[in-house]
């Protein structure tokens, strides 16, 4: 088994909370790899636009690590959070948690880095404001 992740979720709201079903699951009631990491695009898409204001694609995911396994039931909180701007593209890191439902701990089953590029309407790259990190 991986080593477990250290920590806590972030202190703030998730970007995404959803509860696993049966569907998507396989025969043995973990949940699909490709369901959470759309969960995960969804998040850092929502991020990623709201920044850019107006539509972004996502061109590249980084660095994911399956740590756990989510399980039909589990409710799972995905955390987005815009880190860094180029001159068309953006960078959102993404973590994703997972509680059993009835338990109140988290425990992290996996995070990414996602970049997005802001495309206009004739879906060319387009500029985006620069980044500026919240005060802490």
């Amino acid at each position: 088994m991986p080593d477990m992740p250290e920590g806590s979720p972030p202190q703030r709201a998730p970007t995404i909370r959803v509860i696993a079903m049966p569907a998507d699951a396989n025969p043995y009631g973990d949940i699909f790899g490709g369901w959470l990491m759309s969960w995960m695009d969804s998040a850092a898409g929502s991020v990623a636009s709201r920044h850019a204001h107006g539509r972004a694609v996502t061109i590249a995911v980084e660095g994911m690590q399956f740590h756990l396994p989510v399980s039909v039931g589990d409710e799972l909180s995905v955390f987005a959070e815009l880190v860094r701007t180029g001159r068309t593209s953006m960078t959102v890191a993404v973590e994703a948690w997972r509680r059993h439902r009835h338990e109140e701990e988290m425990h992290k089953v996996t995070e990414a880095s996602f970049t997005f590029v802001a495309i206009d309407e004739a879906r060319r790259p387009r500029d985006v404001p620069p980044f500026v990190k919240a005060a802490s």
